[in-house]
């Protein structure tokens, strides 16, 4: 059993499933979506002649947050639109709402990489400091966020592990796309984490390995010629034939669709595959260090 960090030290329960939500961030073109949800949830409420706090004691959350979520300033959970479509009758439009906001719950620069996942048809990406996002475990992605600085609330943590994770469905869409990788060394070798979180997201990554689309390679240290000194990279080909490089820096994150640029992207991303170990290699080099860990 949880309790609702919006109580104010009422055990107003979530049953442990979901935290109570993120608050939206104002500068997200994802407002008007949650205004709306916001908007039917309050239509519905003052419907059944229910007061914010009436209402919150039904479904077991907060009067605070029933009016954020109303003023559209909080991100509803799965699991409020749940209760609410229960507690007030609305024989599921409420609660068909879930999908119009499950977007809207991650940040939008995720928001927008996980549509060009889930438009591309080719996926490649080098990594050069740690676990490439769609090869992570929750585990992993979770010590990752938990040692950002500014640090992040125990929400903004959970909201950032479920966006990473919710973006791993690429592995199973139909067809499949063909997803290549190629890791640093030290990436595997470095214990974000601890050991054992370590340990666990090797075994993980032989698994992904061995799926029939998918493709790992390790770019061992010792290397003399590298082309990969620039940076981190990926280069989704799309549907409809147009390819788009995307890299992450500190603060910030790019798309590349100039074709010249994306042209140097390829080349530079083949020569990074070309020195690499080759996958075989790479998962003989990957076992050897989980023996080792």
């Amino acid at each position: 059993m949880g309790v609702n960090a919006e109580s104010g030290g009422k055990d107003y329960t979530t049953d442990g499933a979901d935290a109570p939500g993120w608050d939206l961030d104002p500068g997200d073109d994802s407002g008007a979506v949650i205004e709306m949800v916001g908007r039917q949830v309050k239509l519905w409420r003052t419907e059944a002649g229910l007061s914010q706090a009436e209402f919150g004691t039904r479904i077991r959350y907060s009067e605070n947050l029933v009016y954020k979520v109303e003023a559209g300033k909080r991100i509803p959970q799965p699991d409020f639109l749940d209760r609410a479509d229960e507690a007030l009758g609305a024989g599921g439009k409420l609660a068909a709402m879930k999908k119009d906001v499950a977007e809207a719950r991650y940040p939008k620069k995720v928001r927008d990489l996980a549509k060009l996942e889930g438009e591309a048809v080719e996926l490649g990406a080098y990594g050069n400091h740690n676990m490439h996002g769609l090869l992570q475990t929750a585990e992993y992605t979770r010590a990752l966020f938990d040692m950002r600085s500014p640090s992040y609330s125990e929400d903004e943590i959970e909201g950032q592990v479920a966006a990473r994770m919710a973006r791993q469905v690429i592995f199973e869409r139909r067809p499949a796309p063909l997803l290549t990788f190629v890791l640093e060394e030290v990436t595997l070798r470095r214990p974000i984490g601890g050991r054992l979180v370590l340990r666990r997201q090797l075994e993980h990554l032989l698994e992904v390995a061995q799926l029939r689309h998918v493709s790992v390679q390790v770019m061992p240290t010792d290397r003399e010629e590298h082309a990969g000194m620039g940076g981190q990279l990926q280069l989704l080909k799309l549907r409809d034939g147009a390819t788009v490089g995307h890299w992450e820096a500190q603060l910030s994150s790019r798309l590349v669709s100039d074709p010249r640029e994306v042209q140097i992207l390829e080349m530079r991303y083949g020569m990074i595959r070309a020195q690499a170990l080759t996958p075989r290699e790479s998962l003989a080099f990957i076992e050897k260090l989980l023996g080792e860990t």
